[in-house]
């Protein structure tokens, strides 16, 4: 008996100091990660300081349709890919800081282009996969552009006939044939397919170019929410160095894996889900398309995923959705357990708790509520808990971020912009306050401007507009600091909280200020309002232009007795009166003069396609409101203020 418990114990104990020498080498092997990944001084390093000690490590993973399968290279065969593309960039001779475009998904191709570029001295100008033929040639002419790699020939075709691309030499088809009419036919532009562009440089020797952090990296197009999009100049310094600062905070794994479905000309993913996690060894996942996002989740399962609010939006509407079918006691279990899961948050992160008389049970019952409710949500993850999971782009809503947060998905938001190659302030473990953007990084300063304008100076700062000094002379303040154009306060903890756009504060005739993206962002957190834009500058109280969710309108006119396919049937005044009272009810925390008082209600949504929206998905206010500007006007001509 006591030999046997003497082996065990030694079993035991053996056990413990094997799992503690593999937790010490998987720290090692973290840190070494990171002091390695702050020696590199421009993007290529990113690929290259890998080879010959990371050779065989995952790198990107895609699917491949024809195969039927996902399929892998290692960090070894993608720099050996991308010395192929180096040699067909070569063969152009084109000279050190020429433009080339790439119009491509998230894909290897895309990575090989912009390594290959990149290596060469040449300067990418990613175009947005989803933005208007006219809005590609736009871009194309003022960048300058020599060359466009993109996927579809049709692609291309829209974009030769919406303008004369007069800098354009080559244009090159990745995945598609190109008819022998168009090979002839294109203005002195030589098109080509990848196969053909490759095969026909196989024998050009690589000429190696001296890279300066201070050369251009990117010229990464705004999204132009108030006219023509202007060309951000952003170097191999700026995007470094955002992406050291956002390592200090996330403090990625070496095992992580990402995945990767936000457009790869968004700086927010190549700065993170691009630069970061390839300088750190980890894998990357491309998303098939964003149909398909749930179901690549389930089989990625991403310990680490940079996504805009939306996302986490539409997973929470889906949620409430199956809720709302379920039982009294069903829907009581999941309010306590996002209760217990979130006052748990609090206390690890120093927020106000929120206390209730069920406080006492929290340690009895916190396992048992997070296998019941909070195993459903990570499922549409991939079942596990996320080392980190960041939003930004847009102020997340705060009872989405509770849910989640609540049920074990622990999320940091962030904030930045495309001038400050993105990232400017972010949340980390233990200091995550879900109400506020987070901490600068480290090597970013930011102060409060006249009106509360958040200003920022540091090495992510842009070095300014493409072609356009007016532009970034107006938007840096005499002292050099970049002004952001928000409106925020600074807590005293360092935390940062942006209250609203500066240009876009509706100030009512009654001197009511109201910054609109929180007041929207309450009221689509119901899944009736699809889109919502309010409106009331220079005008006596706030109104809403709404796009309502087609099955939940078929459903409310059916339960009010209207036809939900005769337009009328949107302006009839119970309809009006039922989501009225619905908009106030989402609003109580608003001061009264911030809630809605009435409603122009629509069924078609806004999309880039119809140019309501930007290619990064926010609303052109401009045009949405010209679009219903009559409506407007009806609306206030017939209700009184």
């Amino acid at each position: 008996m006591i030999l046997l418990t003497l082996r065990a114990n030694t079993s035991i104990l053996s056990e413990s100091l094997s799992s503690i020498s593999a937790i010490a080498s998987a720290m090692e092997t973290t840190q070494s990660r990171y002091e390695d990944f702050l020696k590199i001084r421009v993007l290529p390093e990113v690929l290259t300081h890998h080879l010959g000690r990371h050779d065989d490590l995952p790198a990107l993973t895609q699917y491949v349709a024809s195969e039927k399968s996902w399929k892998t290279l290692t960090y070894r065969e993608l720099f050996e890919r991308v010395q192929r593309w180096r040699k067909a960039f070569c063969k152009f001779n084109l000279e050190k800081g020429s433009r080339v475009a790439m119009l491509l998904p998230n894909c290897i191709d895309a990575i090989c282009f912009d390594q290959a570029a990149l290596a060469c001295g040449l300067v990418p100008v990613p175009l947005h996969a989803v933005d208007t033929p006219g809005s590609s040639a736009f871009i194309l002419n003022d960048s300058e552009a020599r060359v466009l790699v993109t996927a579809k020939y049709l692609k291309w075709k829209g974009i030769r006939q919406a303008d004369t691309l007069a800098n354009l030499k080559a244009v090159i088809i990745t995945d598609d044939s190109i008819p022998e009419d168009d090979r002839v036919n294109n203005a002195g532009i030589n098109v080509c397919t990848l196969a053909e562009w490759l095969e026909a440089s196989e024998n050009v020797t690589i000429t190696d170019i001296d890279i300066d952090p201070q050369d251009l990296a990117a010229l990464v197009y705004t999204s132009g929410t108030t006219g023509r999009p202007k060309g951000v100049m952003l170097t191999h310094e700026n995007i470094l160095e955002n992406a050291k600062g956002v390592m200090g905070n996330i403090r990625p794994n070496p095992d992580d894996k990402w995945f990767s479905f936000l457009p790869l000309s968004h700086t927010f993913e190549r700065t993170t889900t691009y630069y970061l996690a390839m300088g750190m060894g980890n894998q990357i996942y491309f998303n098939r398309n964003i149909l398909q996002i749930i179901d690549d989740l389930h089989y990625v399962r991403p310990t680490i995923l940079m996504s805009v609010p939306r996302i986490y939006e539409r997973v929470y509407a889906k949620l409430n959705d199956k809720l709302a079918k379920k039982g009294a006691l069903t829907r009581y279990i999941f309010n306590w357990a996002v209760e217990v899961g979130w006052r748990r948050f609090c206390k690890e992160n120093g927020l106000p708790v929120e206390h209730t008389w069920r406080e006492c049970l929290d340690g009895l019952m916190a396992d048992w509520l997070d296998e019941k409710v909070g195993t459903s949500l990570r499922e549409v993850f991939g079942g596990i808990k996320p080392h980190a999971f960041i939003s930004g782009g847009a102020a997340l809503n705060q009872t989405v971020a509770r849910t989640f947060i609540g049920l074990g998905i622990q999320i940091f938001q962030g904030y930045g912009m495309t001038e400050t190659s993105p990232i400017l302030a972010v949340n980390k473990e233990h200091q995550n306050d879900p109400s506020t953007v987070g901490m600068p990084l480290p090597n970013m300063q930011l102060r409060l401007g006249d009106n509360d304008e958040l200003q920022v100076k540091g090495p992510c700062v842009m070095k300014g507009y493409w072609n356009r000094p007016d532009a970034t002379a107006d938007i840096f303040t005499e002292d050099g600091w970049l002004k952001t154009g928000d409106q925020a306060d600074i807590l005293p903890s360092g935390h940062v909280r942006i209250k609203g756009r500066i240009k876009e504060i509706i100030v009512t005739s009654t001197g009511e200020k109201i910054p609109p993206a929180d007041l929207e962002m309450a009221i689509e957190s119901d899944p009736m309002f699809a889109q919502v834009m309010a409106v009331g500058e220079g005008l006596p109280y706030i109104s809403l232009v709404a796009v309502l969710e087609l099955e939940r309108w078929k459903e409310l006119a059916k339960e009010l007795n209207l036809d939900p396919n005769d337009p009328k049937s949107l302006n009839a005044k119970v309809v009006q009166q039922t989501l009225l009272r619905k908009v106030k009810k989402l609003t109580r925390g608003f001061p009264q003069y911030g809630v809605p008082r009435a409603l122009i209600l629509t069924l078609t949504p806004w999309s880039i396609e119809n140019g309501m929206l930007t290619p990064t998905l926010k609303l052109k206010r401009r045009i949405i409101k010209a679009r219903f500007q009559d409506d407007i006007n009806k609306l206030y001509e017939t209700h009184a203020g």
